[in-house]
């Protein structure tokens, strides 16, 4: 069964896109979250045919837009809403999963029958990887932590030396977008609120506290986020297991949009090992 584009309403904040995968069969299964990663998206390439894939092992896989990920309830792929964009940040990002988990757990949640509120494994893909670790490290509920081409350190990519002065001084800095030409807006309150809850956004830390099993897995030619990042986490990762992708990239060979009905052979190896990993 496939639910897709339910709205999670949120008082005094903007709500949240999430879909749902799973039998239809009244008993609980592992619930299992799926965070996307920087300038990415729910329905990005292949992550619906990931979704079925994971649906089939008999898990409930949820995906979701973070709330200020640039789309919109009408709109949910690429960025129709800029604006958002701009005023996101990593707290909110952490927010954004907090709420969803607590939704879901709830009496709120109309598939709530299909849910095991025991098992809860997160998944974080790239900036996602980072959001996924800093939530496992706080969040007694989440049982598994499992990584797709993961970050390491949130500090390298919110302050570059140089910079920091003029985007302050202009109070926005645009980032480009290569497949959709979007100049991407980052107001300098991303940079703030980083500074603001430093000790929080920092992956590292929040990696050596954690004390349930995390699966890393990591393209060794990925030139968006390098394998070096993945062997950082897993020395730091006292429960961790490290599985390298020979010969791909950053999204395990997928693109957007993604017109075939199989996953890419690396995508394909990531699902396969991430649904053993929690079986």
């Amino acid at each position: 069964m496939t639910q897709k584009n339910i709205i999670l309403k949120r008082e005094h904040k903007k709500p949240i896109l999430w879909d749902a995968f799973f039998n239809a069969t009244d008993t609980q299964k592992p619930l299992v979250i799926f965070c996307h990663g920087y300038k990415g998206f729910k329905d990005w390439g292949a992550w619906d045919l990931v979704a079925e894939a994971f649906a089939k092992a008999n898990l409930f896989f949820v995906k979701f837009n973070f709330s200020h990920n640039g789309g919109t309830m009408d709109q949910p792929i690429d960025f129709p809403d800029l604006e958002a964009f701009a005023e996101n940040n990593y707290s909110k990002e952490l927010e954004d999963l907090d709420d969803l988990i607590k939704f879901l757990h709830s009496t709120s949640n109309p598939f709530q029958a299909e849910i095991n509120p025991n098992k809860l494994i997160i998944i974080g893909h790239s900036r996602g990887g980072g959001i996924a670790t800093i939530k496992a490290s706080e969040d007694k509920r989440i049982t598994q932590l499992i990584t797709w081409a993961s970050v390491s350190d949130f500090g390298r990519r919110t302050a570059t030396s140089g910079e920091l002065e003029q985007w302050k001084k202009d109070g926005v800095k645009y980032v480009l977008n290569g497949r959709t030409k979007q100049q991407m807006p980052h107001n300098y309150q991303f940079y703030e609120d980083f500074k603001a809850n430093e000790a929080r956004l920092n992956i590292e830390q929040a990696v050596k506290k954690l004390n349930i099993p995390h699966l890393i897995i990591h393209a060794k030619e990925d030139p968006s986020v390098k394998y070096s990042e993945a062997e950082d986490l897993h020395t730091w990762s006292p429960k961790s297991i490290l599985f390298p992708i020979e010969k791909s990239d950053h999204v395990f060979g997928a693109s957007h949009p993604w017109q075939d009905s199989t996953l890419p052979k690396p995508l394909k190896t990531v699902v396969q090992k991430s649904i053993e990993f929690i079986n």
